[in-house]
């Protein structure tokens, strides 16, 4: 029996890594698109290097999908791909709407002319709430994004049902809460937090400055979430989901755990700079996951908690073995 073949777009990046981890570990082909660059990541996939086929390909680049399509001929797609930082999405708001909107368009067209029977994931993100309209949030909250990041992938969202409901394509979105792990990147403040308390714990840094400390979000581990992803391409029919834990923690409540995970009182170290304050900020970012729990059978495994102590535990390792402590 052939193996099932998985593509996934941004295969780089912390969701990328661990959903071919995942298809691994269910004996599916993975292959990975990746841009040509001249600075290539592969830190978080070198481990699989070997067992996944890496192909170059770029988003904005609507040629280079269809051939790719055409030549692995996969069963299933996962656009991860986009432009992810939030904050970045200020300063390059073009470039944003062109990998993490139009993107998504190129893809799904790519899907369409090759071979409709593809599943298709997009990765939609709880940033399309922005300014909460209720709590928690479902998957018929309506949208109103506050940042250029969370347009663009209100745009994919809707470009994705619109192309499920226009050709009749099986194409779904999870609408995946905060999520992290020890492979996240230094810019997002769950790991900017760890890897200074680790920093701190060493002797390397005294101080930690951060934005809104009163900012709450909704924070799961990603090694769960890309379970919810798989899951929602093995449905007999296409739908959207809101993926999260259900629970809401401020910024402070992580300092809070990250610190007393190595017996420090966090109030000795953290200070507010105004240069981390988002022009339009986010202030409560909860889902309600119950449709996720009820039709894939979902649950995060991975609690608050073990989440930031295992990325604090992590970080000291790392450190350690850069510095050789």
């Amino acid at each position: 029996m052939t193996k099932r073949r998985a593509l996934i777009t941004g295969i780089t990046g912390q969701d990328g890594s661990y959903l071919a981890e995942f298809l691994l570990s269910q004996d599916y082909e993975v292959i990975g698109v990746v841009r040509r660059t001249s600075t290539i990541n592969f830190a978080r996939i070198q481990h699989i290097q070997d067992d996944i086929t890496l192909v170059s390909g770029d988003l904005l680049d609507q040629g280079s999908l269809i051939a790719i399509l055409s030549e692995y001929k996969p069963q299933e797609v996962y656009n991860l791909a986009a432009q992810s930082f939030v904050p970045a999405s200020w300063k390059q708001p073009v470039f944003t709407g062109e990998v993490t909107a139009l993107g998504v368009t190129r893809v799904l067209e790519a899907v369409r002319t090759v071979d409709p029977t593809i599943r298709f994931y997009q990765a939609s993100s709880s940033e399309m709430f922005g300014k909460v309209r209720e709590v928690p949030q479902t998957e018929t909250t309506p949208f109103y994004p506050r940042s250029p990041y969370g347009i663009a992938k209100v745009y994919g969202h809707w470009i994705t049902i619109n192309y499920r409901e226009s050709y009749n394509l099986f194409a779904c979105s999870g609408i995946l809460f905060n999520h992290e792990s020890p492979r996240r990147g230094l810019e997002f403040v769950t790991r900017k937090v760890t890897h200074y308390v680790a920093k701190i714990k060493l002797g390397m840094e005294t101080q930690l400055p951060l934005g809104n400390l009163d900012s709450k979000r909704d924070w799961g581990y990603a090694g769960d979430y890309v379970r919810a992803m798989w899951l929602m391409l093995q449905q007999d029919k296409p739908d959207d989901y809101v993926v999260g834990t259900g629970e809401t923690h401020a910024v402070r409540e992580l300092c809070e755990v990250a610190f007393s995970y190595v017996g420090l009182n966090w109030e000795d170290y953290v200070t507010q700079d105004p240069r981390f304050m988002r022009p339009a900020e986010v202030d409560l970012l909860v889902s309600n996951p119950n449709k996720a729990r009820h039709v894939l059978g979902w649950e995060p495994e991975v609690s608050f908690k073990q989440l930031i102590e295992m990325m604090v535990e992590s970080d000291l390792e790392q450190l350690k073995k850069e510095h050789n402590l």
